[in-house]
């Protein structure tokens, strides 16, 4: 069994995570990555023993590329192409009678808001990439919710698989007092770590909103990503004059060490599949905040952190507030505890080959 893995290449958030983690964990003659693109997930790919092909465009639109990739996929044979992402998916779609191999794709997000805040162009992607949802053989949705969005536009149930993602879990990492000096961070400072790209479906704004209404100098935030909303978010720090409150951090690595000063980890999406920012906030046993969206209510209890309705601001500030009085008495560090138990016991990157692995294999097996 040979799997080619296709991905624009540009990610910089929890797909590329998800494409590496689980990659890293099958037989290296048995995968391979494609992208559009050199950048981060092809150089951690590497890193991580991957192999990978870059087909590199001249533009976005550039089709150019299929024909070496329709003949790279035939010569060396591989049984299935698993694609990520819009790009991926709509460029494969010109592939379809001219190679040999099945077709599976995996849904990190709801398609319908893939381009939200894209104008035209934006509406013109959305019916481009849910045309190309015709073409795939099976799918593979990393939350309930997503299953249900597909089946929702028409996708027949037998052809979706539920798979959570899932991660390593490992010791947490140390505090990194150099973090805490560098990101100008005291003692009786309530951190929230932020991973997120930038984004209009992340709910940046939500989050500074609800910062800047709890108008307390304490509370500070660091903004982990990037992304087409960067100068909307820094202007919005300017206007909320949340500066001294607010660090920009970009791209990082160094996440859990990120995490390791943070008292609470921060979702406020207007939709997610699975993140996998709260897994490896469990991992460092960080309690969350996040909003209501794809499968996080199988991931978060009450004992673990808190759920606010998508876009519902009062009640984000609400969590806010709680989790500041029982970081002030102490309580808080109990349910960054449980939530690791807990992420632990359901949310491997064990199950996640596993279920993937019989997945493949079944699927191969009815086409023959």
């Amino acid at each position: 069994m040979k799997i080619l893995h296709l991905i624009s290449g540009g990610e910089t958030g929890g797909s590329r995570k998800h494409v590496v983690t689980l990659l890293s964990k099958f037989p290296k003659e048995q995968v391979c990555l494609a992208v559009f693109q050199e950048g981060a997930l092809s150089q951690e790919a590497r890193e991580a023993g991957i192999k990978v092909e870059i087909f590199e465009q001249k533009s976005r639109y550039d089709l150019t590329v299929l024909r070496r990739l329709a003949n790279f996929i035939n010569k060396e044979g591989f049984d299935i192409l698993h694609t990520h992402g819009p790009r991926a998916n709509f460029l494969t779609t010109f592939l379809v009678g001219k190679i040999k191999a099945l077709w599976v794709t995996t849904i990190h997000s709801d398609p319908k808001l893939d381009f939200m805040k894209g104008g035209l162009k934006g509406r013109i992607f959305t019916k481009l990439n849910l045309w190309s949802y015709e073409k795939i053989d099976y799918f593979f949705a990393v939350s309930e919710r997503f299953k249900n969005n597909l089946m929702d536009i028409g996708i027949n149930e037998e052809k979706i698989q539920t798979i959570y993602n899932g991660i390593d879990f490992t010791e947490p990492v140390p505090v990194e007092n150099a973090l805490k000096t560098e990101f100008v961070i005291s003692e009786d400072d309530f951190v929230m770590a932020f991973v997120a790209r930038l984004h209009p479906v992340k709910g940046h704004d939500l989050v500074l909103k609800a910062l800047k209404n709890l108008g307390n100098p304490k509370v500070k935030v660091l903004l982990v990503g990037s992304g087409p909303s960067y100068d909307e978010v820094e202007h919005l720090i300017k206007e909320f004059k949340l500066g001294a409150q607010v660090k920009m951090l970009g791209f990082r690595k160094d996440v859990s060490q990120i995490l390791s000063i943070s008292d609470v980890s921060l979702l406020a999406s207007e939709s997610e599949s699975f993140p996998l920012v709260l897994l490896e906030s469990a991992n460092q046993e960080v309690p969350v905040i996040t909003t209501d969206v794809g499968g996080v209510k199988e991931l978060v209890k009450p004992e673990h952190g808190w759920i606010v309705p998508v876009g519902d601001q009062g009640g984000y500030e609400r969590a806010m507030n709680q989790a500041i009085d029982e970081w002030q008495k102490g309580k808080l560090v109990d349910k960054g505890k449980a939530l690791r138990k807990h992420a632990e016991e359901n949310f491997s990157l064990k199950n996640l080959v596993s279920l993937t692995t019989e997945t493949y294999k079944k699927l191969l097996k009815v086409k023959k």
